[in-house]
């Protein structure tokens, strides 16, 4: 059953008229979902974002998508956005399996062709959602093409501590403590505790104010840290995915010389046996490759439209 959801459209600087509604996985979870169609569309990009991220941080780059003749469609994961949380702490980041995700793609994707909007589908998959969107793709996820932004295909974090991912969320589990906020993370969102010039998302302070702002006039969006569980299912997810072969479909890989947040050694890892896949590093751009700088930003957007329409 589909029932229209809250959009902010105030804060989103989306395109209007777009379909927001709730709609419930086949395991039992409410989502939030969001698509936009231009008129004549040329085809519909699959957006699939982050952790901590929610639809309405999107709406500037989908109004981009949509300027260039691509329908857009896009999702507020589990555990996140105004979709359900999987804690009663609400700013706790947490997932009993990574596979779970893999419940809100088919929800997303169901609905996209209930929506009956223009093929080909491409995926456009940023962080945590360049995660999920490979596994997807592995999966068999319908679509012509691929287009990542700062992938999570592997976590930054210093040699000493990598074994603590696997070894603490099991002995979280035997003491009942796998809700806890992981090592070194808070139950507070990152934006509103870190000032700009620290911040590791964006360089553009224009940008940096306005992510601000949601944060600030929607507070119902903040997310902290993840739990234990969350890092032991997603190193678990890595190390699977790794052994996996790897998708056929044309695909694009962005990084940034300045990302601190993924892993840039694991994205050039995964793409030495991965003949389809192109890696592109983009100098002085961190983390939110869609939300960056404007020279960057635009770069993003050219390249990946390019790369897009030569389908």
């Amino acid at each position: 059953m589909t029932e229209v959801a809250p959009f902010h459209a105030d804060l989103a600087s989306a395109p209007p008229n777009g379909s927001v509604v709730w709609r419930h996985t086949d395991d039992g979870v409410r989502l939030r979902l969001a698509a936009w169609r231009p008129e004549n569309a040329r085809g519909t990009v699959l957006l699939f974002p982050g952790r901590t991220e929610f639809i309405e941080k999107y709406g500037r780059f989908i109004s981009d998508l949509n300027a260039s003749g691509w329908a857009a469609a896009t999702i507020d994961w589990r555990g996140q956005g105004l979709s359900d949380r999987l804690d009663d702490n609400a700013h706790l980041g947490h997932v009993l399996e990574f596979s779970d995700y893999q419940h809100d793609v088919h929800a997303l994707t169901e609905w996209v062709h209930e929506l009956a909007l223009p093929a080909p589908s491409m995926l456009l998959a940023h962080s945590m959602g360049g995660c999920i969107g490979l596994r997807a793709l592995i999966d068999g996820l319908d679509v012509s093409r691929a287009v990542f932004s700062a992938p999570m295909w592997g976590i930054q974090m210093p040699t000493f501590l990598r074994p603590l991912a696997y070894v603490l969320p099991p002995v979280a589990r035997l003491m009942k403590r796998e809700n806890q906020f992981a090592p070194g993370t808070k139950p507070i969102n990152y934006i509103t505790e870190t000032e700009f010039q620290e911040n590791m998302l964006t360089s553009d302070r224009e940008t940096y104010a306005w992510l601000g702002e949601l944060s600030a006039s929607a507070p119902e969006f903040s997310l902290g840290g993840p739990s234990v569980q969350w890092v032991g299912s997603a190193t678990q997810e890595l190390d699977r995915l790794f052994a996996a072969p790897r998708p056929a479909l044309p695909t694009l890989a962005f990084v940034g010389t300045d990302e601190k947040i993924v892993s840039i050694d694991a994205i050039h890892k995964f793409n030495r046996d991965w003949p389809s896949c192109e890696v592109r590093v983009v100098e002085s751009a961190r983390h939110e490759m869609m939300m960056e700088a404007p020279e960057i930003r635009q770069r993003f957007l050219s390249e990946t439209l390019s790369f897009l329409d030569a389908v």
